[in-house]
């Protein structure tokens, strides 16, 4: 049973809601089982690896499949793969996958498209990065069989495997995985997960639908967070893409959708009024980022960026994008995520606790800022994200900087993140987002951390000690060594500042009562639900 918030209504907060109509028009069969889902933003980039963008990712788990799948202990657990065995040194890994898997168009799966996979999505996630630099081959042995041989001991390599959080290790089929690396966005939507992408359903900017995969065989396990069995329950699921939030609370209080992924905050007193209504938190803690492009000035020059930090108010933030102070923290100082096991540590926090514009203003001159523009992205139709936009973009012109914002969906505001060019011409300086916990936990799967130059996180964060320090911190076996190397890793991050974190909250998900099954998770699934 899920517990759901408390949220108490009172004579200040009243909501009047207009009925509008909502048209949600669809070739449903008569009798079918229609799982309505109002996601947090438009589907435009269909490709899980090529982006880190949530909406992606949860495409991602829609048609595909993984090797392994983490539970809800973090513990990975089997899910493609049927058996494995690791040799006594640790370097050599063998997998076998499960017999009678099929892919939507009637292919069987094989191992090839299992290594081809696993390689593009090594070529573009961080975790995946540093498991395939000690990779000295890794071949499918027969249809099903696979080996990877390692030149020394990795030894997270089934939680690489079962990576929760972007990006994720897909499996895809070789002739797209080994054709594209993973900057390069897929062309198709073939997966061989329990749903399938009904293209031709496809409105962008409207909604996307998906249908069960007859042929996909659950595993026997009851499902557990992202493992056991993914059994569909319904005949069709509809991904509905509604800017308006008002409009998506009505939509849920009058049974129109069934599930609300991120409802406005300000609005949840409205749902708590209606005892057909489940508000229930997720499983996770959100740390905000502001992304600062270190390709070109003034972000390139570490001053600009530690001006930053001396910037943010984090109360400010959550104050103005949350609200509520049972789901923000005052102040999170820690890269790792405060209040999460094992590196909720603070260590050189000391900029963003100042909160001094002053000190702000004199490193933003030093660095060489002259009143040149700078371009920061505006999400207008992700409230959290716009309402941090908003902030900044004041804070900022109170210390003098020009700042021009650029209002545009998310969707596009993942598409345009990837621009290297100059900000004049098409690029930009700095928007906000943020990560779920699970991202963040350790430095091996940490995005900010990496240092990877033209592989890093969008920002390109350059720097030697922070790849080395991540990449230590993966080989060492001593726990007390591995929090030495990660607290030193924190003091690095803080000090060059490849993002600057403004706050830490979470969020619930609201749906129909009535819905059986549904699996509170960081990322939304859909399995395992019934109506």
């Amino acid at each position: 049973m899920h517990k759901s918030i408390s949220i108490k209504a009172t004579s200040t907060v009243k909501v009047l809601l207009t009925t509008l109509a909502l048209l949600f028009s669809g070739s449903i069969n008569a009798g079918e089982n229609v799982l309505k889902f109002a996601a947090h933003a438009d589907l435009k980039n269909t490709d899980p690896i090529w982006t880190t963008a949530k909406i992606s990712t949860m495409h991602g788990w829609m048609i595909y499949d993984t090797l392994f799948g983490i539970d809800s202990n973090y513990v990975p657990q089997p899910q493609m793969v049927d058996t494995w065995t690791r040799s006594d040194d640790n370097l050599t890994w063998t997998f076998t996958l499960r017999a009678g898997m099929k892919w939507h168009d009637g292919d069987p799966v094989r191992a090839a498209d299992a290594v081809a996979s696993v390689k593009r999505w090594g070529s573009r996630d961080a975790m995946g990065m540093k498991l395939m630099a000690v990779v000295d081959s890794f071949e499918p042995d027969n249809e099903l069989t696979f080996t990877m041989k390692l030149n020394k001991p990795f030894g997270m390599v089934l939680q690489a495997l079962a990576k929760s959080s972007a990006n994720i290790p897909f499996i895809m089929k070789e002739e797209v995985a080994a054709k594209f690396d993973g900057f390069t966005q897929v062309p198709t939507n073939i997966g061989s997960g329990p749903f399938m992408m009904v293209e031709d359903e496809w409105v962008p900017g409207s909604k996307v639908v998906y249908k069960k995969f007859e042929d996909y065989i659950p595993r026997d396990e009851p499902a557990d967070f992202y493992s056991g069995g993914k059994r569909v329950n319904v005949d069709r699921v509809e991904w509905l893409y509604i800017p308006d939030a008002m409009v998506q609370i009505n939509a849920l209080n009058n049974n129109e959708i069934d599930i609300l992924e991120g409802p406005s905050l300000d609005l949840l007193p409205v749902l708590a009024e209606n005892p057909d209504i489940t508000v229930a938190p997720l499983p996770q803690k959100f740390s905000g980022w502001i992304a600062l492009n270190q390709l070109h000035p003034p972000f390139n020059d570490v001053r600009a960026r530690r001006a930053m930090s001396y910037l943010i108010n984090q109360h400010e933030y959550v104050q103005a994008i949350i609200g509520n102070p049972d789901l923000y923290s005052e102040f999170c100082g820690s890269l790792f995520v405060c209040g999460i096991k094992p590196y909720d540590f603070e260590d050189g926090s000391e900029m963003l606790r100042a909160h001094d514009p002053e000190k702000a203003k004199q490193l933003f001159a030093e660095a060489g800022y002259k009143g040149e523009k700078l371009i920061l992205l505006d999400p207008t139709d992700v409230p959290i994200l716009h309402g941090a936009t908003l902030v900044t973009a004041q804070k900022l012109r109170e210390i003098g900087i020009n700042v021009e914002t650029q209002a545009m969906d998310w969707s596009t505001l993942t598409s345009r993140r990837a621009e290297t060019k100059a900000p004049s011409e098409g690029g930009w300086h700095l928007w906000h987002t943020w990560w779920p916990h699970p991202n963040l936990m350790v430095p091996v799967s940490h995005p900010g951390l990496t240092g990877a130059c033209e592989k890093a996180w969008f920002g390109w964060s350059c720097d030697d000690e922070l790849q080395e320090l991540s990449s230590s911190w993966v080989f060492e076996t001593d726990p007390v060594k591995q929090e030495e190397i990660a607290r030193k890793l924190q003091l690095r991050g803080h000090d060059q500042v490849p993002y600057a974190l403004y706050g830490q909250w979470e969020m619930p998900t609201a749906f129909r009562a009535n819905l059986k099954g549904v699996l509170l998770t960081p990322t939304p699934i859909l399995w395992n639900i019934s109506k």
